[in-house]
């Protein structure tokens, strides 16, 4: 029978507490979270949002990305479809000139997105990329209203510093799964150098950005170490990406995590990271389907558009979630905190 007792037989509210005060969640407590009964989901996402909503309010941060690089991947991540041993059928093309990152620059304004995320495939940016993306966030910072976030893969010493220097606000590198399951999904780098090039970042002054995927045939106690692990990190923004099975990928047919689930995710890495972007990333469509709305109690942030090599729900109807919900769009997205900085609850 299911439980129909109107009283919660967890006290999530306690969960809240120990985030507001500092004190990280223990991995007994973030199971706890993983396993709640389906029935205490709403009590769940409700202590989760006290947390949301003492550091971020009712503000969404909208996130627009833009493909600069296609293909042409010399890794193996099982989940890309851009991998050298993916079979999908998508785009394949060399970076994209200065002339469309400006313009996929000026539609992330008409999104109302603040933050526009360019991204290249391939293992790192060789120098001449890395000028030209360089090139391109100056004349975006120079004429738009924008953050920039890149993410061109594994930084080699000295290319941190020449974003900075360029504008780049944000870097993201996810770590996308466990240690002791990464070499399960990709044997073409290690889990190590993931956290090397987010460090770099950090050290050159840019925000770091970090995230997982969920879905890959992780236990609860892996997803649990994630977030811990992030926020170890201490990584800024941290997507939430939820595993589209893409044909022709490896991990082709893998099974969907449920929108509940999901959920309970969200509300989890909200407790550990609780003054942190929380951002609903890929495949949010797929998985929540109409409970969408309902994670945004937990995240503060989503993408809006198409992703990387999958479409992502229309932008209108993304707008008309997040009014519906009575929420407000950021139009300029705040300076992250520093990596070492700690921010104070709003209102304290």
């Amino acid at each position: 029978m299911p439980h129909t007792d109107c009283k919660p037989r967890t006290d999530w509210n306690a969960f809240a507490d120990a985030a507001l005060s500092g004190r990280p969640l223990t991995v007994e407590e973030g199971l706890d979270v993983l396993r709640a009964p389906d029935e205490e989901l709403l009590p769940l996402l409700h202590a989760a949002w006290r947390v949301r909503s003492r550091y971020f309010g009712n503000k969404v941060i909208l996130n627009m990305i833009m493909n600069a690089k296609s293909g042409l991947c010399p890794e193996d991540c099982g989940y890309c479809s851009q991998s050298i041993v993916s079979r999908a059928d998508i785009p394949r093309y060399s970076l994209l000139d200065k002339e469309s990152l400006l313009a996929g620059a000026r539609e992330a304004l008409e999104r109302k997105a603040s933050t526009f995320c360019i991204v290249a495939s391939g293992r790192g940016p060789t120098d001449r990329e890395l000028r030209e993306v360089a090139e391109a966030v100056r004349e975006i910072r120079r004429t738009m209203p924008l953050k920039i976030c890149a993410c061109l893969g594994l930084l080699r010493e000295g290319q941190a510093e020449l974003l900075a220097e360029a504008g780049v606000h944000r870097y993201n590198h996810n770590l996308n799964t466990s240690r002791e399951r990464y070499g399960q999904i990709a044997t073409t780098h290690t889990f190590d150098q993931r956290v090397e090039t987010v460090e770099r970042v950090k050290a050159a002054g840019i925000s770091p950005c970090s995230g997982v995927i969920i879905g890959m045939g992780e236990s609860d106690e892996e997803i649990v170490e994630m977030a811990l692990a992030l926020r170890a990190l201490d990584a800024d923004s941290i997507p939430v990406n939820f595993l589209n099975a893409i044909p022709g990928t490896p991990l082709e047919g893998a099974g969907r995590v449920s929108a509940r689930k999901a959920l309970k995710v969200l509300a989890l890495f909200r407790f550990v990271c609780p003054d942190k972007e929380i951002r609903v990333a890929g495949g949010r469509e797929i998985t929540l389907r109409s409970l969408q709305p309902l994670a945004l109690y937990a995240a503060n942030s989503l993408f809006v558009g198409d992703y990387l090599t999958t479409p992502g729900q229309e932008v209108a109807r993304d707008h008309q979630m997040i009014e519906d919900l009575g929420f407000e769009i950021v139009r300029h997205a705040p300076e992250p905190a520093g990596p070492r900085e700690t921010k104070s609850p709003a209102g304290t």
